[in-house]
């Protein structure tokens, strides 16, 4: 028996005294012809077996137990479970219910005394009992025991016996009729049907479907009602009605500001939903309009409500905006071999300008580059997350291949990706001039020149992404495109084009495991290299690029062995991302490229850097630290390089 037998006495008597209490107020309302005599009543008769708790009435007659032996009994236990009779019986999600629920798990590794024990058993057998009975078991019986012989602790078993499974003898969904047209559709929505097993998940699953399906199909103003079950016991069956009300298909009309609305009118609200005028009624435009005017940030609380339209075919939409603080200020800080520190500070008001015209003074200190700029941006502007961009900056350059100091004004027009509502296509048209005093040396003598460039440019781009993840993809692939004609004014006017391709495959080897790879090539046409804008060029190596080598290093050199740049690149990268525990996880590398003197990439000399990089996958990205060593190293080149920054690298 259980070393609780002693406590367990005590409890048992109080039990026993109840009874004797019940049974007597009982006998002072039964006829006396009712009651036993005394000759019928046995002192000495055994009592009554008590199979519920599993334990027998103490042996009265038995020596007492000396106080260690007492002490002993009435210590308390640890105990096992386990349920009988459940083998190939329900659902997972019955037997993870049960584990989330049950009260004997949860107390699992506790010490506990008979009649605690006694309590968990009964009330796991109800809600076992309770999730067969969701699973369509009505007949369903759980008995508990506790088995103690050759154990060194009691194991406390459900016994269960669920009965025959009940299934529908017939499913009716009333009232789709009035839905016309879509009267089939919506009856596909609710795919339970006769004979299928009478299981609360699959009828709430259905009922969710049908409310989800009608509110895509144009009835915003729908009715669902409750499904009512009818369980015939002797049959073993069941029938299911729910009734439903579509009321009347309608179609998208006018957008009505809430009065008192302070943030954005009803022109900018139509700016950023998806819907318009005319257009079939959907529940699910309505939320994504919702989440939308959330995420300007500009927004706390938005409250988006269909109600009935001018006309009865029409439902217009109600929108309630609370506002968000507009102001922020920013920081990030950063280091970057061949870039050297750096550090940025911003201030954005986000509405300064409305609706969504922020100003933002940015500012950035480094070992390397000093800026100030102004930056207009205007989110949402004549269409969802189009964004114009307008800024004037003036800048502080120092890279090994050149110095600049740098004023330019720029604007552009843009269609965004974000991690909201991640896009296939983006793309951008732009302006830019800029007037940027430069001091490099001449590439054949090394003898220093400073030069003075007035530059206009026309920037364009065009991307593709069919990555499952903005941050951290693990299949698909990207896409882009990048086409700058360029007018350039040093001595005399000259023009040229600089076009950039890249693109990148992610493909998941195992669960923890993703192979990524990337390639991208560019190249300037129509002026030789030494005409161009040191700034203009293209350079290779650093965290963004060839890894294992310093920022820009890659290249041809000057007589200083300082790089110069060229007209044409070619770069590739390879990555394995293993996932190890937690949010850690490690990234070995290979990247390759070079830069060349030629209009057209040859893909010769390219110069190879390896290493191992660390990632945390925080919850709005990874965070990335990766550390290379160059394969083939150039004269000067250091051995070790690390980058350390937010998002994988490509």
């Amino acid at each position: 028996m259980w070393r609780t037998a002693g406590r367990c006495g005590v409890v048992l008597g109080a039990l026993a005294g109840s009874i004797t209490a019940a049974a007597g107020a009982a006998a002072q309302e039964l006829p006396a012809s009712d009651l036993p005599s005394a000759e019928q009543i046995d002192p000495a008769a055994p009592l009554a077996p008590l199979p519920d708790l599993g334990l027998d009435w103490p042996d009265l007659s038995a020596a007492p137990a000396s106080p260690a032996t007492q002490a002993t009994v009435a210590a308390e236990t640890r105990y096992d479970w386990r349920i009988d009779g459940i083998d190939g019986i329900g659902s997972a999600l019955l037997h993870q219910r049960f584990r989330e629920l049950s009260v004997l798990v949860q107390n699992d590794g506790r010490e506990a005394n008979p009649a605690q024990l006694d309590r968990r058993a009964r009330e796991d057998a109800e809600l076992l009992v309770t999730l067969l009975r969701g699973e369509g078991y009505y007949d369903a019986a759980v008995a508990t025991a506790v088995e103690t012989a050759n154990r060194p602790r009691p194991m406390i078993v459900l016994q269960a016996e669920p009965g025959a499974l009940y299934r529908f003898a017939g499913v009716t969904v009333a009232g789709v009729e009035a839905a016309g047209a879509k009267a089939g559709t919506l009856r596909e929505a609710f795919p339970v049907k006769a004979d299928d097993p009478v299981n609360a998940d699959t009828i709430a699953a259905a009922e969710a479907g049908l409310r989800t399906r009608i509110g895509e199909e144009g009835f915003p103003f729908a009715t669902v009602g409750e499904p009512a079950i009818v369980v015939d016991r002797a049959a073993r069956t069941a029938t299911l009605d729910v009734t439903v009300d579509p009321g009347r298909e309608r179609t998208f009309g006018r957008l009505i500001a809430d009065p008192g609305n302070r943030l954005f009118d009803a022109d900018h609200v139509a700016d950023i939903a998806r819907f318009r005028p005319g257009d079939t009624y959907r529940t699910s435009e309505v939320d994504d309009l919702r989440r939308a005017l959330v995420q300007t940030g500009l927004v706390s609380t938005a409250q988006v409500t269909p109600v009935p339209g001018a006309t009865p075919d029409t439902v217009d939409v109600r929108f309630r905006l609370e506002p968000a603080p507009p102001r922020t200020v920013a920081a990030e800080a950063g280091y970057g071999t061949g870039e050297g520190a750096r550090v940025e500070l911003s201030w954005t008001h986000r509405n300064l300008f409305p609706p969504e015209g922020a100003l933002t003074v940015r500012g950035v200190a480094g070992t390397r580059e000093q800026l100030g700029s102004l930056v207009f941006r205007r989110n949402n502007f004549q269409g969802r997350d189009r964004v114009l961009t307008a800024q004037v900056a003036a800048a502080h350059l120092e890279r090994d291949a050149f110095e600049a100091d740098t004023l330019s004004l720029s604007a552009s027009l843009e269609q965004q990706t974000t991690i909201f509502f991640q896009k296939a296509w983006t793309w951008s048209l732009g302006g830019e001039l800029l007037a940027s005093d430069e001091r490099d040396v001449i590439a054949s003598t090394g003898e220093p020149r400073r030069r003075t460039f007035l530059i206009g440019a026309l920037p364009t781009s065009l991307g593709y992404d069919g990555s499952d993840d903005l941050l951290n993809p693990t299949r698909g692939f990207r896409l882009s495109g990048r086409f700058s004609p360029e007018l350039s004014l040093q001595g005399a006017a000259f023009g040229y084009t600089r076009v950039q391709l890249d693109g990148s495959a992610y493909q998941a080897v195992t669960p923890r495991v993703v192979a990524a790879g990337r390639v991208r090539v560019g190249t300037i046409l129509g002026a030789p290299r030494d005409q161009v804008a040191p700034s203009r060029r293209f350079y290779a190596g650093g965290g963004a690029s060839v890894r294992g080598y310093g920022f820009q290093s890659i290249g041809p050199r000057d007589p200083n062995n300082d790089p110069i740049g060229g007209r044409s690149l070619a770069e590739f990268g390879l990555e394995a991302r293993v996932r190890l525990f937690g949010a850690f996880g490690l990234v070995p590398f290979l990247d390759g490229g070079n830069i060349y003197t030629g209009g057209l990439p040859d893909l010769s000399g390219f110069r190879y850097g390896a290493g191992l990089g660390v990632r945390y996958y925080s919850n709005f990205g990874p965070i990335r630290v990766d550390v290379g060593t160059p394969i083939n190293p150039q004269p000067g080149d250091s051995r070790l390089a690390v980058y350390v920054s937010l998002g994988q690298a490509f």
